[in-house]
């Protein structure tokens, strides 16, 4: 009998080792990671240079409290974020996760507000469906229904806009009209809730697990970006998961040179090495809010050596191995793939996504866009028979959380050609299965 509970009570085998884009159980069996676990491995399994990277650290130490030490790890990792992001991003926050990293963007938002005599600014508007973290502070800001649901009276509720969802709407992704509908919306609210109240506005460049890699339509980051500039908001771009090279460029952010004033990442950032993340802010920001006394936030493990020693290894290997233009070659081959599979499967209705984040959304009617009845429970399905074909791939309700079915394919970055081929392989003969099992409830 296991000790350990998680969110389902269904049983796996024992992970015995991983190494690549490959993990066997104690069996010997083996599994492609499909989804480099939820979108972490971006640089695969047991790299080499960071497992040495990682006993060369734990050799110096472990620990050390950042109100006690500087670490060289650290100050070494904070100077290759900062040259690898936009200009005027320069400082650094380590934690060990995403939620930490969403909840500390926000929080020093706030400060900032206070310290800069707009203290009447709170309210942080996010999109719907969105996934922002699990403590209380991210949940707030998230919008997928059934996380939120249980919590919603212990929580501070923030304002929501659509998601900027056009296959969804019938609209056209590569018509900047498209994005320009969008992002009125957030004009809109800001102007519902009162510009004097609203602090910042949040979002996913590239959408994570609860959209399923949505990329925006034409025009509507810049347009984001100038609507929070008249304003005076903030704009946070979360990017745990598309942060860390996974869509081509190190920043989701980057593919449309629209530049944040605040970023959160983590997931491939650490690459799986260790538990690691980061907020990274503009100067002004956090200039203004040290002046005022310091920072009112941190975690115990923020900036820990061991960590910061792994981020690092996983940076350079990045760099030393072209990964990012690798994660966008081999990604558009594997999402050319993908497109090619609605040829043959009519309950694939899209295809979307960035480099090596990308997804599949499946319906009972293309034209429409009507979702599968949320009792087929697709979105499970197809992920037990893709894992029982040795293929490991991620998936969530598309339409908020109790509705609609979309799959997640996003492997490490290292990905070749080859292991494109065998991941759909494996995928076909999954959809396959898929396809007979529901044969009267799919087009």
């Amino acid at each position: 009998m296991s000790h350990l509970f998680y969110l389902s009570t269904a049983q796996r085998p024992v992970l015995d080792r991983a190494e690549g884009i490959y993990m066997w159980d104690r069996t010997g069996r083996r599994f492609i990671d499909g989804s480099s676990g939820a979108m972490v491995s971006n640089i695969g399994h047991s790299n080499p240079a960071v497992l040495a990277a990682m006993r060369a650290q734990m050799e110096r130490a472990t620990f050390g409290y950042r109100l006690h030490f500087e670490t060289e790890p650290g100050e070494q990792l904070a100077a290759k974020v900062a040259s690898l992001s936009p200009e005027g991003m320069e400082k650094v926050f380590f934690v060990s996760g995403g939620s930490e990293a969403v909840e500390s963007a926000v929080k020093l938002a706030r400060q900032w507000a206070v310290v800069s005599g707009q203290a009447s600014r709170w309210k942080v508007i996010s999109r719907f469906p969105c996934y922002h973290g699990s403590t209380l502070g991210a949940l707030a800001l998230t919008g997928y229904d059934p996380l939120t649901d249980p919590f919603r009276p212990m929580m501070v509720a923030m304002p929501k806009i659509p998601a900027p969802r056009a296959w969804l709407d019938g609209l056209n992704p590569d018509d900047p009209a498209t994005g320009a509908h969008y992002a009125a919306m957030l004009e809109a609210q800001i102007l519902a809730e009162g510009p004097e109240t609203v602090l910042a506005f949040i979002q996913e460049p590239v959408g994570g697990a609860s959209i399923g890699a949505l990329v925006p339509p034409a025009g509507y980051m810049a347009a984001v970006r100038a609507i929070c500039d008249k304003y005076g908001i903030l704009l946070i771009h979360d990017e745990v998961m598309s942060g860390g090279g996974r869509v081509g460029r190190f920043l989701g952010g980057d593919l449309w040179g629209v530049v944040p004033d605040i970023v959160a990442i983590s997931k491939g950032f650490g690459a799986g090495y260790a538990p690691l993340g980061a907020m990274v802010a503009q100067s002004r920001i956090v200039d203004a809010v040290q002046a005022a006394g310091g920072f009112l936030h941190g975690h115990t493990y923020a900036g820990n050596p061991l960590a910061c020693a792994a981020g690092l290894a996983v940076l350079e290997e990045i760099e030393r191995g072209g990964l990012m233009g690798n994660a966008a070659r081999a990604g558009a081959v594997l999402k050319a793939r993908l497109a090619a599979l609605m040829q043959r499967y009519g309950f694939i209705g899209d295809v979307r996504g960035e480099g090596m984040l990308l997804a599949f959304e499946i319906v009972s009617n293309r034209k429409t866009r009507e979702p599968l009845p949320p009792g087929l429970k697709a979105f499970d399905d197809l992920v037990e028979r893709a894992y029982a074909e040795g293929l490991i791939i991620y998936s969530r309700r598309s339409r908020g959380g109790y509705a609609g079915d979309h799959f997640l394919v996003c492997p490490p970055m290292i990905t070749t050609e080859a292991q494109v081929d065998e991941i759909m392989e494996k995928l076909d003969r999954a959809l396959d299965g898929f396809a007979a099992a529901h044969a009267g409830l799919l087009p």
